[in-house]
């Protein structure tokens, strides 16, 4: 697709400086043997938009026989959105889906009422040495679907916008930016953006949400006479007209954000939900551990292991 003329840059000056509203550096965290970096949620900042939770997945060297290896668990009241720029993972859950997620894919696996899921590199995957880079994230569900069914979408990194000229590279992966829409249906009003940015090549943000934030994969962004390399994310007012430029070496930015919601969220372990009555109940459903009739099935195919009801 050819370059939107909506993408061309505006750069703030003067009281423009002001938009920037918070810096958060990720943090590292080990999930048994590969480690993230956690963006959000952070001590000043729960969420952007619907986004609850990011995690940045490597990136990360798999020898022969390694590889992830995340056993089923639990999630009620949010989405998790897979998103991987190199590698691949098998994805099983509780509703029967057995799928692959590979490079420039979109996996949304929305829980609603309850899911279980697990994350692996197996089978003829396992057999070979492979780099593992990507981003999950969660989305908050609204209210009215916190107890909707669960489902699954598999999109094709195909079938996602992408838009490209002038020294950038940008994949819409989901929501609505630049006058384009990603086949994914969203559970609230959101955007999320993969651009990769030649050196000193400048965007904007989209101006269309009210919650905006980006994020530095790769490389290092000047954003209002401030600069902010790999790990940070920087979140905006809304309303303000903000634009990116990459460094020296070029950069890779995730961008995020959309409509906020319309009241607090509760986290616990892999639950979201907005009282923490809703958390209770699930942390007894996955506790009771009843298979067949309860809340919660294990995924088929991966469902003779689990992990279990954290202690804290």
């Amino acid at each position: 697709m050819s370059w939107n003329p909506t993408l061309n840059a505006h750069n703030p000056t003067g009281d423009a400086i002001d938009a920037i509203d918070t810096v958060i550096v990720s943090r590292a965290r080990d999930i048994g043997g590969f480690e993230v970096r956690r963006a959000l949620p952070a001590p000043r900042r729960q969420m952007v938009g619907p986004f609850i939770f990011f995690d940045q997945m490597g990136p990360a060297e798999f020898l022969t026989g390694e590889g992830i290896d995340v056993r089923p668990h639990p999630h009620i009241g949010l989405a998790t959105v897979t998103y991987l720029h190199s590698g691949t993972i098998h994805h099983r859950d509780s509703l029967g889906t057995d799928q692959w997620i590979e490079a420039g894919d979109v996996n949304l696996m929305v829980a609603g009422h309850g899911i279980t899921h697990s994350e692996r590199v197996d089978g003829i995957q396992r057999m070979k040495p492979q780099r593992m880079f990507g981003v999950q994230s969660w989305i908050a569900l609204p209210k009215g679907a916190e107890d909707r069914e669960a489902g699954f979408i598999h999109a094709p990194k195909a079938e996602l916008p992408f838009l490209e000229g002038e020294g950038k590279q940008v994949r819409l992966i989901m929501g609505e930016a630049y006058g384009e829409r990603a086949p994914v249906e969203t559970p609230s009003e959101m955007f999320y953006l993969d651009a990769v940015l030649e050196p000193y090549a400048a965007m904007p943000l989209p101006d269309n949400h009210e919650d905006r934030g980006a994020y530095v994969l790769e490389g290092e962004v000047e954003i209002a006479g401030q600069v902010f390399d790999q790990g940070k994310m920087v979140t905006f007012r809304p309303g303000d007209r903000i634009s990116m430029k990459a460094g020296p070496w070029g950069a890779r930015v995730m961008l995020l954000g959309g409509a906020t919601m319309e009241g607090e969220r509760y986290i616990w372990w892999n639950f979201v939900a907005s009282s923490k009555e809703r958390i209770e109940e699930a942390k007894e459903a996955w506790r009771a551990g009843d298979w067949q009739n309860g809340r919660f099935q294990l995924p088929p195919g991966d469902d003779t292991e689990f992990i279990p009801l954290p202690k804290r």
